[in-house]
């Protein structure tokens, strides 16, 4: 079978695995680097960036380089309020529309974005296995709903995989902690980066991982604490200089690049400053930043925000029904759990003295992806995995209240029946209003998509059986039935329009990505033989200022116009020329190379 490859597509950082023999592997780009940054730029020249290359340029790209995207999949521009205030790039989108990213003329969806993460990253399993690969397990936070499942799969299918699983991101780490446990023992999972915050309360076994419960909030993740060190420092900056640092967007990527450093120091640090030279010039002249930030007055500025941590987690703990006597192990998962105050939290609620980070905390959902994928492959045999769904699913009343059909926290997969009626007397018709969330009052929700059951025969209303069907498969997406029971009339949807995008515009999609990658290529191409030809360049003038005392001087002359010439095709950018004036220099130099 062909490889199957795991993926962690992460708030900050992404990550791509695979399983090789016996264990799960991680694999890394052509610089060594584990993780990628989940960052995607567009330059002025029309070249596009991923990974860490876009990020090197944010400072001064700031508007076009697009990070954080995965707070935005599957949302509508009603729901990101206050993500949409900490991006310098430009959201699109009113009311319930869902949203999209401005880029230059352009408008992009948040699947299209991922989607250009998710191929970078097959790009490089490729490398690694040379062959190419079309089948993935994509990780999504637990706390996901079905639009946000639903647009990751779609990202995944512009980016060419197809998407043999979606799998929590929790779950994913407990298959990676839990791979070689003999014995049964209870564990939570808490699963927190750079935009998510994940509990799961597990079983975990000899080859049996089973979810009790899962709790958290999709709205709340490191980027939240790295914005409020940003408001410190720019309110005290207000205050000195009247100036406010967040209108200026590079000068407020600086200040958020700060942050994030200021932020991973008070982990290891009782104190920090922020110092940024000549972050901003006014009538008197530049204007520098120094701040000094104690980890007391960082935990004070977010102490919100870790009640919200502490929250959840007790709501686990309420939802599960477990005591603190049946945890074994809470195993820390996620960059943003390196907060002391984090873990601190962790230990007081759950009431243990240790907490499991022996997997490096970056890594271990990706390993666990890797894991599936093992299984999916046939490598890996026996394993049984429980999931749960994370949120209540029912129909919208006719006084707009909801009639669940199933609670959250229901073991998946999971197919489920209710019998309704029509409220109005002779009525042919019925819409049926799928609703997601935990309040009785639909508006309050989230509607993943309404459809019409009609040809029901004419009868007074209570008379006619409605019977609506819930399935959820393995992935945790949603298709709904209705059947009217008298005249058997049917009406289906699979919930895959809740994210905006249907068939034939992700087909459209993935043809632009593949032709932006072939662009790209040939792009690559050039840089790469440009490179070389620069390295040759130095390399050879070196060489000569040692050498050339040992040739005769006509030699000399002929290698310097050689590397006059070969400079000139350089900042052209002449492919041809380049290799003819390289393969010259071999010509010329080579037999004194070789005498010496």
């Amino acid at each position: 079978m062909s490889k199957v490859i795991g993926i962690d597509l992460g708030t900050t950082n992404s990550c791509v695995a695979i399983w090789e023999g016996n264990q799960p592997r991680i694999l890394s780009n052509f610089n060594g680097d584990r993780t990628m940054p989940s960052v995607v730029a567009f330059t002025a020249s029309g070249e596009r960036l991923v990974g860490m290359p876009a990020r090197n340029q944010q400072i001064t790209n700031p508007t076009a380089t697009i990070y954080s995207i995965k707070r935005f999949m599957g949302r509508r521009h009603n729901e990101v309020r206050g993500e949409e205030k900490i991006v310098p790039y430009e959201i699109v989108g009113n009311g319930h529309e869902f949203v999209k990213v401005k880029v230059k003329r352009r408008r992009c969806t948040p699947q299209e974005i991922s989607a250009m993460i998710l191929r970078e990253l097959k790009a490089m399993a490729e490398d690694y296995l040379g062959e190419s690969v079309s089948r993935a397990v994509i990780t999504v936070p637990a706390y996901f709903n079905d639009s946000q499942r639903q647009a990751t799969k779609d990202a995944g299918e512009i980016a060419g995989l197809t998407v043999e699983r979606i799998i929590n991101e929790p779950t994913a780490a407990a298959l990676a902690y839990g791979l070689e446990q003999r014995v049964n023992k209870k564990i939570i999972v808490f699963d927190f980066g750079g935009g998510t915050f994940d509990l799961s309360a597990m079983e975990i076994g000899d080859n049996f991982f089973k979810v009790y419960a899962v709790h958290g909030n999709t709205h709340l993740g490191g980027d939240d604490f790295d914005q409020r060190i940003i408001d410190v420092v720019a309110d005290d900056f207000r205050r000195k200089e009247r100036i406010d640092i967040r209108q200026e967007s590079m000068a407020l990527q600086r200040l958020k690049e700060a942050a994030e450093q200021a932020k991973t120091e008070l982990s290891f640090r009782e104190e920090t400053t922020i110092m940024l030279p000549f972050i901003c010039v006014d009538g008197s002249g530049p204007k520098h930043i120094q701040y000094t930030m104690e980890r007391e007055r960082f935990e004070s500025v977010c102490a919100d925000l870790f009640d919200d941590l502490g929250d959840c987690c007790k709501k686990l703990m309420h939802d599960v029904g477990w005591s603190s006597l049946d945890i074994e192990d809470v195993v820390m998962v996620g960059g943003s759990t390196r907060i002391p105050k984090v873990q601190e939290i962790a230990m007081e609620v759950f009431q243990t003295l240790e907490l499991d980070k022996s997997i490096n905390p970056d890594e271990v959902v990706a390993l666990g992806a890797a894991i599936l994928a093992g299984v999916l492959q046939g490598d890996l045999k026996r394993i049984k995995l429980m999931d749960v769904t994370s949120h209540s699913l029912g129909v919208e009343t006719v006084r707009g209240g909801v009639a669940p059909l199933l609670e959250r926290n229901t073991p998946i997969p999971v197919a489920t029946r209710k019998i309704f009626s029509t409220p109005k007397n002779n009525q042919t018709s019925v819409p049926i209003n799928i609703i997601e969330g935990e309040t009785t009052k639909a508006k309050l929700n989230n509607s993943l998509g309404i459809f019409q059951l009609t040809g029901i025969p004419r009868a007074p209303r209570g008379v006619p059986q409605i019977e609506v069907e819930f399935a959820i498969d393995a992935n945790g997406i949603l298709k709904v039935s209705a059947t009217d029971v008298d005249s058997g009339k049917s009406q289906n949807i699979v919930i895959t329009g809740g994210v905006g995008l249907d068939r034939n515009q992700i087909e459209r999609m993935k043809i632009t990505a593949s032709a932006n990658d072939q662009k790209n290529e040939i792009k690559q191409d050039l840089l790469d033989l440009r490179n070389h030809a620069e390295s040759v360049f130095h390399d050879i003038q070196k060489w000569l200022e040692y050498n050339s005392k040992l040739m005769p001087p006509r030699t000399v002359e002929q290698i310097i116009n050689i590397l006059k010439k070969l400079k000139k095709k350089i900042n052209k950018g002449d492919k041809v020329g380049i290799r003819l004036m390289l393969k010259k220099l071999d010509e010329v130099v080579n037999p004194y190379r070789e005498a010496a």
